[in-house]
């Protein structure tokens, strides 16, 4: 079982910058891809980044104006979304997700599987992020 903890939501202004967390716990997750989705109420779930817990690749989708940066603390079981230049439409509710890593693949391959995922093995409760214009 892992359990992932989001916070550092909340409101900002466009072109302000913020960071969330995602405190990671329970069992072994060497081998585990760590993911950052978003979330509008009536839209589609959106893919914005992974990373691989074990030697820190990434992984982004979409978001090609490198305004989003993923990693992760291993010594503090933490990852983290950067967020720069702040849109209104960044507003939503940002999920980490964990997903075991399949053998096998690269983790290119599977956290390139991990954005076209409909599910996920851990799924944290969101956090809030609100940007004004």
């Amino acid at each position: 079982q892992v359990q992932l903890v989001e916070s550092g939501g909340g409101l900002v202004q466009t072109g302000d910058s913020l960071t969330l967390s995602c405190a990671v716990s329970g069992r072994t997750f060497s081998n585990y891809l760590f993911g950052w989705l978003r979330q509008v109420p009536g839209k589609e779930r959106e893919f914005v980044a992974a990373i691989s817990w074990s030697g820190g690749s990434t992984y982004y989708e979409g978001f090609r104006e490198g305004r989003f940066t993923v990693s992760r603390d291993a010594a503090k079981n933490t990852v983290y979304l950067q967020m720069n230049k702040l849109k209104p439409e960044d507003t939503a509710v940002y999920h980490c997700a964990a997903d075991r890593k399949p053998p096998r693949i690269t983790s290119h391959e599977a956290m390139r599987a991990m954005a076209r995922a409909a599910n996920h093995d851990y799924w944290g409760q969101g956090t809030q992020v609100t940007v004004s214009s």
